[in-house]
């Protein structure tokens, strides 16, 4: 089993930022993808970045240049920095991780982004 604890959302002002974490615990194998995934209301859940664990990264076309996804193997943590953000950004963040055969998710963080 793996436990992943989501933290950092909140309400911010458009073009402001915000840094989420991703605590991952339990059984991780060393051959993993780290991913944040955002759901708003009436939406569907969709991917903002990814990261494997040899450090490839993956961004959706609406967050690239903004929106930056990073890993601490040591802490077994994935951030994601979200700079210049718009009020579109505003949903249900979540994490997950992927390995072989299985998948897991957080409980999400909501972030919010006025105008």
């Amino acid at each position: 089993q793996v436990q992943l604890v989501e933290s950092g959302g909140g309400l911010v002002q458009a073009g402001g930022s915000l840094r989420l974490s991703c605590a991952a615990s339990g059984n991780i194998f060393r051959s993993n993808t780290m991913g944040w995934y955002r759901q708003a209301p009436g939406k569907q859940r969709e991917l903002v970045a990814a990261i494997t664990s040899g450090g490839s990264t993956h961004y959706a076309d609406f967050v690239k240049g903004r929106f930056t996804i990073s890993r601490d193997p040591a802490k077994n943590t994935v951030y994601l920095q979200m700079n210049s953000l718009k009020p579109e950004d505003t949903a249900v963040y979540y994490c997950r991780c992927t390995m072989v055969g299985s998948e897991y998710w957080g409980q999400g963080t909501q972030v919010t982004v006025s105008s």
